[in-house]
């Protein structure tokens, strides 16, 4: 989902590729084991082998070390405390300097070759001491924080590449990478930091550049990276996030594969055809094909080195709420798609949305598992999605490993607009999220709020999940802030069960013609972004369903934690995730959930470690049961994927505690859990 300036208002490679490192601590302790990828391994699954915390003793967790990274003025924050401070600049989330951006620590650590590294909402990069969080050595690319950017300041981590040709000790043997919300893809040195001059120019590739579309030069601020690459053998895969509602023909959203020593361009792939020859061509109209920008690639993408694939999940082509200028379903785009790592070539892909006008991109990383069928072990990716849908593929062809069936769903009435007829929904698991949301569901705390809401939902078309935008004004149900998002899946592989989050927040959407879109923007509404979408006849609005108590109009649960046995593809149990601050003086509101954003962490220990809600707490779950066995109060919100890593012996759990808009308190911190030491 992107939001074009402005936003709404309120781990030696083995199993998994999650090991042991080569050598133990020299002192008789276990070996100690890494967090290599954004997502412990490189298919994303957030799981971890470690099992000395587990749920016999999960409730004895305390504070190890914290650090901070320091992008928020240090006299915002009480150092004794951790409290914010009465600085109002605290209080917004809203960095010292930063021009029309808050930031956003959405960032989950790595833990390679005994040192943690974590990317910084400012896209400074810190090596920390696994023990202390002592910093070791920082790296600060220098982004220009005036400039106004179509995404809050965020960067959701880094990659790491050992080179196995270079000799033991020498620079830049053992690589750190970073895309940068200026469009830079960096290599660090992981012992010291530095650029490692021999990649592109001193160090950096621009990614800005042969990425216009329509003969257009890119709008700073516009093209940004804002997930970490991808690491498959010595290709650095990388995405790249774009303010696609601004117009039709932004920027192209081409996946780019570059060698991790020199940063020479290996590979590209385009979602979007512009050569008659690309398998998808005849799917599109050659106008569109020639002006159609984005269905790109902004969140994370996994890769299985042993089969050399990658897997993008793409996003819609531009702009997300009118596709009559890019008529058809628009193959590629809202799909997973299956790349030949070393080459690029399309190996197999898979749409989850034809034809997208809701914003429902692929958020989330495609989860690389492996299933247990009749006795034989199945390759598998689990792609979840903005509408609450687990879509389970078989690995190597992207055949289903559920049935789905394609099902009628709403037409357009917006002239010149022409909806795709059906809209593929998966049978097992069955969607996590409602698909309709009537009047008489309207939410409120008083009687009036609720009126409020009812009358709003009313007056709105509602024909159910995939109602198309409209001029009167449409209800997007499930939102396209929520389902399964960005923070994405955890695994379980012994129980094969996987855990996720869904969010169920409405959104409301309004396309105006010309001449009504300039109208609004005179006489903006409060809280509502509006978007030109130049390029076609029509302007958009939309913005969050919240009642005058500043409470959704959509029902409870708004946040629910999920677990679901991708055996029988049926749900083993689910319950509402965290508290709403704004409703601490409603004792009925322990149940209804809040409005979440932050992964899961899954251990061998039996449980689930998830921060992401709105009231800044840390909580640990038996994934047999649901059942919550530890909670922590946070500095900050925890808005980010939790990892764990065993150094020395010890195993610590690590979440960066820093919010973001709406949700979580504001911060900067990285905060480290263990037992006892003993």
């Amino acid at each position: 989902m992107r939001y074009p300036h402005g936003r709404p208002a309120p781990l030696c490679l083995g199993l998994l590729l999650l090991t042991a490192a080569a050598c133990g601590s020299g002192t008789g302790a276990p070996a100690d084991v890494e967090w290599a990828h954004y997502g412990g391994d490189a298919g994303g699954t957030k799981y971890s082998p470690l099992d000395q915390i587990h749920r016999g003793n999960v409730a004895g967790l305390e504070v190890a070390w914290t650090a901070r990274a320091a992008d928020f003025p240090a006299e915002m924050f009480d150092a004794a405390t951790h409290g914010q401070s009465d600085d109002p600049r605290a209080a917004s989330g809203a960095c010292g300097s930063c021009h029309g951006s808050d930031l956003r620590f959405e960032a989950t650590p790595l833990m390679r070759d005994g040192t943690v590294y974590v990317a910084t909402p400012l896209n400074r990069v810190l090596a920390l001491d696994p023990a202390t969080g002592q910093v070791r050595w920082s790296f600060d690319p220098k982004i220009d924080q005036e400039q106004d950017y179509s995404e809050d300041f965020m960067s959701r981590g880094v990659a790491a590449w050992n080179d196995p040709a270079a000799a033991a000790g020498a620079v830049c043997a053992r690589r750190i990478f970073i895309g940068t919300m200026d469009a830079r893809l960096i290599a660090l040195d992981a012992a010291t930091g530095s650029p490692c001059a021999e990649f592109g120019e001193n160090g950096q590739v621009r990614l800005d550049v042969g990425v216009g579309v329509n003969g257009r030069d890119v709008d700073v601020g516009d093209y940004l990276v804002t997930s970490p690459p991808a690491v498959v053998r010595d290709v650095i895969v990388v995405g790249s996030a774009i303010g696609d509602n601004r117009r039709r023909d932004v920027e192209s959203g081409v996946v780019r594969a570059f060698d991790a020593r020199t940063g020479a361009l290996r590979w590209s792939f385009d979602p979007i055809p512009r050569d008659p020859a690309h398998p998808a061509y005849s799917g599109w109209t050659p106008e569109a094909a020639r002006a159609t920008g984005a269905a790109n690639v902004w969140s994370i993408i996994s890769a299985d080195a042993e089969r050399d694939l990658v897997f993008l999940p793409t996003g819609s082509a531009a702009p997300d709420f009118y596709g009559g200028e890019r008529p058809g379903r628009n193959d590629y785009a809202n799909s997973v798609v299956a790349l030949r790592g070393s080459t690029g070539e399309l190996v197999w892909s898979f749409q989850t949305v034809h034809h997208d006008l809701w914003d429902y991109d692929i958020a989330a990383q495609p989860l690389l598992v492996s299933l247990r069928r009749e006795g034989r072990e199945v390759p598998a990716v689990v792609v979840g999605t903005k509408t609450g849908m687990l879509f389970v593929l078989h690995r190597e062809t992207g055949e289903p490993l559920f049935p789905i069936e394609e099902r009628a769903v709403p037409a357009s009435d917006v002239p010149g607009e022409a909806a795709w007829p059906t809209q593929p929904f998966p049978v097992l698991p069955a969607p996590l999220h409602g698909t309709r949301l009537t009047p008489d569901s309207a939410f409120g705390i008083t009687e009036a709020d609720r009126a409020f809401c009812r009358a709003w939902i009313a007056r709105l078309r509602n024909e159910g999940i995939f109602t198309p935008p409209s001029l009167q004004g449409s209800l997007v149900w499930p939102g396209f802030a929520g389902g399964i998002n960005w923070d994405g899946i955890g695994w379980d592989p012994a129980r094969q069960m996987v855990v996720t989050t869904v969010k169920r927040l409405g959104m409301f959407v309004q396309l105006h013609t010309r001449e009504d879109f300039e109208a609004r923007l005179r006489n903006r509404a409060p809280g509502m972004q509006y978007t030109s979408q130049a390029g076609t006849p029509y302007g958009m609005s939309r913005m969050p369903m919240i009642g005058p108590d500043g409470v959704p109009c959509t029902p409870p649960p708004w946040g629910q934690l999920t677990a679901i046995d991708l055996s029988s593809g049926s749900v083993r149990w689910q319950r509402p995730l965290g508290t709403a601050p704004i409703l601490a003086h409603v004792p009925e509101s322990k149940d209804w959930g809040s409005l979440v954003f932050g992964g899961p962490l899954v251990t061998a220990g039996g449980l689930v470690f998830i921060g992401a809600s709105q009231d800044d707490r840390f909580r640990a779950f038996d994934i047999e049961t649901g059942e919550m066995l530890w909670e922590y109060q946070l500095p900050a919100g925890g808005q980010a994927a939790p990892m764990t890593y065993r150094y020395r012996g010890r195993q610590y759990i690590v979440i960066a505690a820093g919010g973001r808009s709406g949700i979580g308190s504001p911060g900067d911190w990285i905060v480290a859990f263990a037992l006892p030491d003993s």
